[in-house]
């Protein structure tokens, strides 16, 4: 039996009796579009090419694993950060602690009223960038995703939004299994920053969808963590038009399982695109960023930049792509992947990959993966500095490229500040 049979029929053993939510005609048709996508593709297999190394299967399972509830006894991250609330607990919009959904340059609605609504701008975006960004590799959990989710935000961005938009994911139930689709529709010369952090549910399946038009600007930042028993699957599409900017940086500590998939499509000339992450893995951990960028228009640049520090056994995967069109001449693509490996039983797999179909470019890839630097670790024990914190600080001075991709400066010191007293706890 080949393996897409095997896929399918599992599938739809996995689906029986499953149905897409109701809502207006048009959220339907998309719903019955990403489910027949689902049925007919399967969902992932550890024999597909780009899950050879992370198990989806408690991804696929009928039930989440179990994951209970951490409390790290942090204050919440960004609390320092003045921006709007939006709060999920276990997936499911929490109007009591969130902020008044409103502010001045942009509209913000619930998905869940969104879908009943028969006239609406979402319904020329909401799963269609999913959709197109399933060729050339499929991306059933985020097809998943598009047919089952109930909830999400919707936001329309028409001015230059200086306050960011927060999204906060609660986790009180150690069975919860979230499914929350968001998408934003940014209008031309616009810009706009979007946060994300939490833990979410036992078992967390996300998508977010973004159309960057001309001149604009988005950026966002993400914080992963601190659950231990948490898994979770994200997925974020783009298409970002002429001389727009993308940048988006993640740092994630913790979790059994975090898979980060990031499609973006530069249609515009003088597009601008960087994508960024930075995780601490200890112990029982798999962490894999898949990342494909496609340069389909002139003199754009791309930049992935990801660290990774493991120890303990933990695994952490980078497979990353960039794939330059004929057209996309003077195309600038840089992508680097690196791992601290602070023991012998952790491990790092790296899969970088360039397909160039344009004579005019500059485009380059490296990946690394070593144990700590014996000299500078020398040099600040002469200096008296104990072994355990100046493993630390190297620690820190590794990861910070990757922060350096967070443009707004109390962002970037948020993140390194946290990342500091993460590392200080675990050697406490």
């Amino acid at each position: 039996m080949s393996l897409l049979v095997q896929k399918q029929e599992a599938t739809a053993a996995l689906l029986d009796g499953v149905s897409v939510p109701a809502g207006a005609s048009w959220i339907t048709s998309i719903r019955d579009a990403a489910m027949a996508r689902v049925v007919d593709n399967g969902l992932p297999h550890r024999r597909d090419e780009y899950w050879k190394y992370t198990r989806p299967d408690t991804l696929t399972a009928q039930d989440p694993v179990p994951a209970p509830v951490f409390d790290s006894g942090e204050a919440p991250m960004f609390d320092e950060i003045d921006r709007l609330k939006v709060v999920f607990v276990d997936g499911i919009f929490d109007a009591d602690q969130s902020d008044a959904l409103e502010g001045e340059g942009f509209t913000i609605e619930c998905l869940s009223d969104v879908a009943q609504k028969d006239i609406h701008w979402a319904k020329d975006l909401y799963g269609q960038l999913e959709a197109k960004g399933q060729d050339p590799v499929e991306r059933p959990l985020a097809s998943l995703n598009t047919a089952l989710a109930e909830d999400g935000i919707v936001i329309h961005v028409t001015g230059k939004v200086s306050r960011p938009v927060s999204f906060i994911y609660k986790h009180e139930d150690e069975n919860s299994d979230a499914i929350l689709h968001h998408v934003v529709k940014m209008e031309e010369g616009t810009s706009f920053t979007l946060l994300e952090n939490g833990p979410a549910a036992a078992r967390f399946n996300t998508v977010l969808e973004v159309d960057v038009p001309d001149n604009a600007e988005f950026h966002h930042v993400r914080a992963q963590g601190r659950d231990h028993d948490r898994r979770a699957a994200t997925h974020m599409f783009a298409r970002l038009g002429t001389e727009s900017v993308f940048k988006c940086f993640t740092v994630t500590v913790n979790g059994v399982l975090t898979r980060n998939e990031c499609v973006l499509e530069l249609t515009g000339d003088d597009a601008v695109a960087h994508v960024a992450g930075a995780c601490v893995g200890d112990g029982e951990f798999s962490h894999d960023d898949t990342v494909f960028i496609t340069h389909d228009a002139v003199n754009c640049e791309s930049r992935q930049v990801f660290k990774k520090v493991l120890r303990n056994g933990a695994t952490g995967v980078f497979q990353g792509k960039i794939l330059v069109k004929p057209d996309a001449q003077k195309t600038d693509g840089y992508q680097m992947s690196q791992s601290l490996l602070l023991d012998d039983d952790s491990q790092f797999l790296a899969k970088p990959e360039l397909e160039i179909y344009a004579d005019d470019v500059a485009c380059s890839h490296g990946s690394t993966s070593g144990a700590i630097d014996e000299e500078g670790l020398f040099y600040l024990r002469a200096r008296g500095v104990p072994k355990d914190i100046a493993t630390d600080l190297m620690t820190l001075a590794f990861l910070a490229e990757a922060v350096e991709e967070i443009e707004d400066e109390a962002l970037a010191d948020c993140i390194l500040t946290r990342l500091e007293g993460w590392l200080e706890r675990r050697r406490g």
